[in-house]
């Protein structure tokens, strides 16, 4: 039900001449026969009606998408509340304050900030590519199936079929395995094994891979989309870069503050070191925990121990004694959609009172502030345990731009103990602190067996000079992952000359999965200008000058952003080159591509 064709059953909202004003704005919800109508402003200013193509989602909203021209599938802003009408539902409401823009905003529904191809499909269906044709901007969309369906998960299914046709004696005979691309087997044979001391669990062999949460990742990831093709199984790094813990989207403690979907704040957790996966916990085919309420995480915590008032210090059964009110803390999203925080942290009301961050007691004891809070923490924990998370303090430091930060997210970046997604994170924050102390995280961890550390190890160089992005980034042309590649590409582009014959030709190849990554975002004016940037540190001003004039076409504002900053920078020879190669916009007949 992630998407399906609008129908009468599969709407759920009121069409029935309801109105929602919102800002000035107004959505009238009308059905024309069988079919579900919006009455709005669009792209034009004017009041069209608009037929609801597709449905997205069930609970606890449903959103729809219009077909617009050249296949632009775009999300309205006013949802349906799914819930009962007992709690609050069973009415329509504006998604965010975007819904009053103005037609001619990005953020107006028909804008692309609400473009399905780009921002929705991937996740919502299976096998999506999204076919974007920049010369006429239209999108040719296509997916195998609406919904997030067997493929999704587990890839292509035609051997298992075929697998599945023979008698099972036959199958014994002539097939080695049931055909089944990603079988996704991180859980087979495993057992937990609950200490009768500690009251935790130990799994009985080491995680083999990572191979499911990362299937899982490819929708449960806040990420960037680098390369069209995924199948289910694929390294994840190939076709996407995963953001790491940073200002806006997390709090200085790592706790999810904008909409993150669970997979960098599970890496922080200690189930994730322990061993767990996402479906010890979570049924991925119901869609359920695995078992209800607390025990779920009885599963590996002796509940003699922990689901007790001498743990937990509330009324048992009360909603203060949910293991995910203190531990899996939520924030709404959308309005009305509460997601809990995958990073299972201790609560540290005490980080409230020294950073400012959230905690878990406050959340629901909304009337009492943070020290209170701390206080009884400290009084039924004389010895505090700090939790696994121990990063908030550098962290707070880099986010507020005080001194010492550099020092801090170095101590953090080297410290092995520190969660692999924490150390990348602390290594992506140091990018913007240029010195001694980024160069050598660069340099060190670069070589990282993990490859988003290494990633954002990399990112790093964009601050340094000639030698050191040669002597540091030119390994990483022939790394085994694509993100890698596409990543030395640009910190090596203003110095591809200076490689050797060898260096030259890896440089070459993953140029090209460079440029093919952007231009697969090619309906993007950020992607278009960073490709103008990347033909001009290679001096191919014409090129440069065309990927400029079609951000241009896409997003003005974008585009002046980037010319002015080149105009700051004129001094450099290359920026003055660029700025002139611009100057003078292409003619009519010329490709924006």
């Amino acid at each position: 039900m992630a998407m399906q064709n609008a129908t009468p059953k599969t709407v759920l909202g009121r069409f029935d001449g309801t109105r929602l004003t919102t800002g000035g704005v107004t959505y009238a919800f009308l059905r024309h026969g069988d079919t579900a109508v919006v009455n709005t402003i669009g792209a034009d200013g004017a009041a069209h009606d608009y037929a609801i193509r597709y449905t997205f989602g069930v609970w606890p909203l449903q959103q729809y998408l219009v077909e617009l021209p050249n296949g632009h599938i775009q999300a309205l802003l006013a949802a349906w509340d799914a819930r009962p009408a007992s709690t609050g539902g069973q009415r329509w409401f504006a998604l965010s304050a975007d819904a009053e823009a103005s037609h001619t905003d990005p953020f107006h529904w028909t804008g692309r900030a609400y473009n399905w191809n780009y921002m929705c499909a991937d996740c919502h269906s299976t096998a999506v590519r999204k076919q974007y044709e920049p010369d006429s901007d239209a999108f040719h969309t296509t997916f195998s199936e609406i919904n997030v369906a067997c493929e999704a998960c587990h890839g292509p299914a035609s051997d298992h079929v075929s697998w599945a046709k023979y008698p099972a004696f036959a199958r014994r005979l002539l097939w080695h395995d049931d055909g089944i691309r990603n079988p996704l087997h991180d859980r087979a044979g495993v057992h937990w094994s609950i200490d009768s001391a500690t009251g935790n669990a130990t799994r009985n062999v080491p995680r083999p891979s990572d191979r499911e949460i990362e299937t899982c990742a490819q929708c449960h990831a806040r990420r960037n989309h680098i390369a069209d093709g995924y199948v289910a199984g694929a390294p994840l790094l190939d076709y996407y870069t995963p953001l790491p813990i940073l200002a806006g989207l997390y709090q200085p403690d790592g706790q999810q503050h904008d909409e993150v979907y669970t997979y960098a704040s599970f890496l922080q957790s200690r189930m994730y070191h322990a061993g767990v996966t996402c479906s010890d916990c979570h049924d991925p085919h119901s869609g359920k925990l695995r078992r209800p309420g607390n025990q779920t995480c009885a599963q590996c915590h002796r509940p003699a121990k922990y689901d007790v008032p001498a743990h937990h210090f509330h009324t048992p059964g009360s909603a203060g004694a949910q293991c995910a009110a203190c531990h899996l803390p939520d924030t709404t999203y959308m309005v009305i959609d509460h997601r809990h925080d995958h990073s299972i942290r201790i609560p540290r009301p005490d980080l409230s009172v020294s950073l400012g961050v959230p905690n878990a007691c406050t959340r629901c004891h909304t009337e009492k502030p943070a020290a209170w809070a701390a206080k009884a923490i400290a009084t039924w924990y004389p010895k505090p345990n700090p939790g696994f998370q121990r990063f908030a303090q550098a962290f707070s430091l880099d986010d507020h731009g005080s001194a010492g930060a550099a020092d801090s997210l170095g101590v953090v970046a080297n410290d092995p103990t520190e969660p692999w997604i924490v150390r990348a994170s602390a290594l992506a924050r140091l990018g913007a602190r240029p010195g001694p102390i980024a160069l050598e995280a660069a340099r060190r961890w670069t070589r990282d067996s993990n490859a988003v550390v290494r990633l954002y190890a990399l990112q790093i160089l964009d601050a340094f000079a000639e030698n050191d992005r040669i002597a540091i980034a030119t390994p990483l042309l022939r790394d085994p992952r694509r993100a890698l590649r596409q990543q030395a590409a640009w910190i090596l582009a203003p110095f591809a000359g200076a490689l050797s014959a060898d260096d030259r030709h890896a440089f070459d190849a993953a140029a090209e999965e460079f440029v093919d990554s952007q231009h697969y975002n090619a309906d993007r004016a950020p992607n278009r200008l960073r490709l103008a940037t990347f033909y001009g540190e290679l001096r191919h001003y014409d090129s440069a000058a065309k990927e400029f004039h079609a951000a241009a076409r896409l997003d003005s504002t974008e585009a002046a952003t980037f010319e002015n900053a080149l105009r700051a920078s004129a001094a450099n020879p290359q920026a003055a080159a660029l700025l002139r190669a611009i100057a003078t916009p292409p003619p009519p007949s010329q490709s924006p591509r």
